[in-house]
């Protein structure tokens, strides 16, 4: 069975604006660090980097690993941390979230955690790609099915499909250990889908920005950056990169095309530990 949706209403020949955030990694103690990082300091400097811009949006996505600590504080942190965004919050959890936890303690009148969103003339479904107590993912059959039952109950509407790991391989040999293990499945069997115009994930820790060339068409493949630590990308080993925390803005316009671009936070202020051999 199909559950509701969460619907915002846009005008007609409207865009919908999206800022995506992802892989915070927040403690209860929001003076802990993660190699280094002060994940609270750099999510907050990564919002504030979007509040002091000319950018705009109609909605927050948080795709995953909200917490690193699977503690209910952590969770509302965040939603304290993200109010002055003032934008309603959709999320979705990663691995290193408890989704149980997570639903108890992602509580506010803007918090979502509903799986189908209706924005003007997009559905944005928001995908469990999780395996519980697993670093890598999977997409099950049960998000197969809800993908399948949504577009059918709104094939007028372009689809964006927003997970937390990555369904393509980052060339990237420690990280690609824990990739979506069905992913070549998922992107094939999601090109079948006319609808179907952008797959949108975290995890990876860095930025990603290409095509998958399907029959109906080409389908935008995202990354994004991390609001804390980053991951080197082409490495063999665990390593981490020097780039800034940052968050991807997109432009869903109404004749199904997607315009995206990823932001870093200015300067140098967060260096992670680069002696570390994993996390």
């Amino acid at each position: 069975m199909l559950k509701s949706a969460v619907n915002y209403h846009f005008d007609n020949n409207q865009p919908v604006r999206l800022i995506q955030i992802t892989d915070p990694h927040l403690f209860a103690d929001p003076d802990s660090k993660l190699l280094g990082v002060n994940t609270a300091q750099s999510l907050q400097a990564v919002i504030d980097s979007f509040l002091t811009s000319s950018l705009s949006a109609d909605l927050l996505i948080t795709s995953g690993d909200i917490s690193q600590d699977y503690s209910p504080k952590s969770y509302s942190n965040f939603v304290e941390q993200i109010a002055s965004i003032n934008l309603p919050c959709h999320y979705l959890p990663g691995n290193h979230d408890d989704p149980r936890v997570m639903a108890l303690h992602m509580q506010g009148e803007h918090i979502f955690g509903q799986q189908r969103i209706i924005a003007g003339d997009w559905q944005i479904l928001m995908l469990d790609s999780t395996i519980r107590s697993k670093p890598g993912g999977f997409m099950g059959d049960h998000q197969f099915t809800l993908i399948d039952l949504a577009i059918k109950a709104e094939p007028n509407k372009h689809v964006l499909l927003v997970m937390h790991h990555n369904p393509i391989l980052m060339k990237c040999t420690w990280l690609d250990q824990h990739c979506m293990a069905n992913g070549d499945e998922f992107i094939q069997r999601m090109s079948q889908y006319p609808q179907v115009k952008g797959l949108l994930w975290g995890h990876v820790h860095q930025q990603v920005d290409t095509i998958h060339r399907g029959p109906h068409g080409n389908i935008a493949l995202m990354a994004t950056p991390s609001t804390c630590i980053q991951f080197k990308p082409l490495s063999g080993h665990f390593a981490l990169d020097g780039l800034q925390p940052g968050y991807r803005l997109l432009e869903l316009a109404c004749d199904g095309s997607i315009q995206s671009q990823v932001y870093r936070v200015e300067g140098d202020r967060f260096s992670p530990d680069n002696d570390a051999s994993g996390y």
